[in-house]
C-alpha cells in the first residue's frame, strides 16, 4: 500500500511574525485521527482522512485509483520541478478553508467551482440553517468571515489540522480558467469594480491612443490587452496577481501542503461526490450541478487565443507553466 508522504510542520515566531515551514520527508506515515473541536464528546467516527487511506488498503476502486494516481503525479512533479522549500506565512494560508466538524480543509481556487464549494461548506457548518447550497446567494458565499480560514488559527491549531484533516483542492486547465476569468471580470457590465481597478490600468498601459471614456471606465479591455498586462513584468512588481488569475500553485502551495484529494473541473461532479462521500455527508448535501450553457471549454479558449501572437502565447505559457506541469495538463494544441 502506498501511503502519503508525511508532512512535518515547523512553527516558529520571528520578530513578532508567525512563519510556517512545511518540510516533507520520505518515511511512510499513518494519517492521524483527530476529531474536530466541534465534535460531540464520546462520539467516535472515522475521519475523512482515515476513510480515504484505510479504504486504499483494500482493492482500489476506479475512483480511488484515480485519486491516488493524481496524488502520486503531483508528488513526482513537485520533486522534479521544485528545488527549494520556502517559508509560508499566515497570508499564504488564507485560501485554505477549515471545517472542524467534518475534518476538512479546502483550498479554494477562483473559477474552479469555488462558489459552489463554499456554499456546500456553509450548509455543513450552518447547523441546519441552510440545507440547499443554491439557496445561498453567490455574493454571500464570498463574504469574509462566513467560513473559517486556516490562517486565522494558532500555530498549534494549524499544525494539528494539517496533519489530521482531509485536504482537498480542485484545479482546472490553466488557460480555460484564465479565459473564464477574463470573460467574467472584463466582459460583464456589472463588474464595474474590476473595470475601475484593473481595466483602467490595462487600457492606460497597453492601448495606443485610448479614448478618455476608456481611460475612465476601463470596461472594454480586449483579451489581447489582458494577456499583455499579465506578462508585463511591471504587473507583479506593482502588486500580486488578483486571485482570479493567480496561478494555482501560488494560491494553494501544493508542493508544500500534501493534498489528499486533487479534484478536477473536467470531472467535477464525480470528484465532488467522492469528497462528500469521504466526509460522510453524501446524504446530507448535494454538490450543485452546473447549469451554464456557455461554459468556457477548450474550444472557446482556442477562439480567444487565435488572435494572440506566438510570442505572447509563449510568454503566457511560461507564466502558467507550473500549473500545467503539477496538475498533468498537456500543452494546448491551439498554441502556435
Amino acid at each position: 500500500m502506498r501511503m502519503p508522504r508525511g508532512g512535518r510542520l515547523l512553527l516558529a515566531t520571528s520578530a513578532g511574525s508567525l512563519f510556517v515551514l512545511v518540510l516533507y520527508f520520505q518515511s511512510i506515515t499513518k494519517p492521524e485521527l483527530s476529531l474536530g473541536s466541534d465534535e460531540v464528546p464520546g462520539k467516535s467516527r472515522r475521519s475523512p482522512l482515515q476513510t480515504l487511506y484505510n479504504g486504499e488498503q483494500l482493492a482500489l476502486s476506479e475512483e480511488q485509483r484515480s485519486l491516488q494516481d493524481r496524488r502520486e503525479l503531483l508528488e513526482e512533479a513537485c520533486l522534479s520541478h521544485t528545488k527549494k522549500r520556502r517559508v509560508l506565512s499566515p497570508k499564504d494560508l488564507k485560501h485554505l478553508i477549515v471545517d472542524d466538524k467534518y475534518g476538512l480543509i479546502y483550498c479554494y481556487v477562483p473559477k474552479v467551482a469555488c462558489t459552489n464549494w463554499k456554499r456546500v461548506l456553509m450548509v455543513l457548518g450552518s447547523g441546519g440553517r441552510y440545507t440547499d447550497p443554491l439557496a445561498i446567494p453567490a455574493n454571500e458565499a464570498h463574504v469574509a468571515g462566513k467560513l473559517r480560514s486556516l490562517s486565522d488559527l494558532s500555530p498549534a491549531e494549524i499544525n494539528r489540522r494539517l496533519r489530521s484533516y482531509l485536504k482537498f483542492i480542485f484545479v482546472r486547465e490553466p488557460f480555460e480558467r484564465l479565459v473564464s476569468a477574463y470573460r467574467n471580470k472584463f466582459t460583464r457590465s456589472y463588474n464595474t469594480a474590476f473595470h475601475k481597478r484593473y481595466g483602467t490600468k490595462i487600457v492606460r498601459r497597453h492601448r495606443q491612443n485610448p479614448s478618455p471614456e476608456a481611460l475612465e471606465q476601463g470596461n472594454d479591455v480586449s483579451f489581447r490587452e489582458f494577456v499583455q498586462y499579465l506578462v508585463d513584468p511591471r504587473t507583479q512588481r506593482d502588486e500580486p496577481f488578483n486571485e482570479h488569475w493567480e496561478r494555482v500553485h501560488s494560491l494553494c502551495h501544493p508542493c508544500l501542503i500534501h493534498y489528499d484529494v486533487v479534484g478536477k473541473y473536467e470531472t467535477l461532479e464525480t470528484d465532488a461526490q467522492a469528497v462528500l462521500r469521504l466526509a460522510g455527508v453524501e446524504g446530507t448535501v448535494r454538490f450543485p450541478t452546473s447549469g451554464k450553457s456557455t461554459r468556457t471549454d477548450g474550444n472557446m479558449a482556442a477562439r480567444f487565443f487565435k488572435h494572440i501572437s506566438p510570442l505572447y502565447q509563449r510568454k503566457l505559457f511560461n507564466l502558467y507553466r507550473m500549473d500545467f506541469l503539477l496538475f498533468n495538463y498537456s500543452t494546448p494544441e491551439y498554441l502556435r
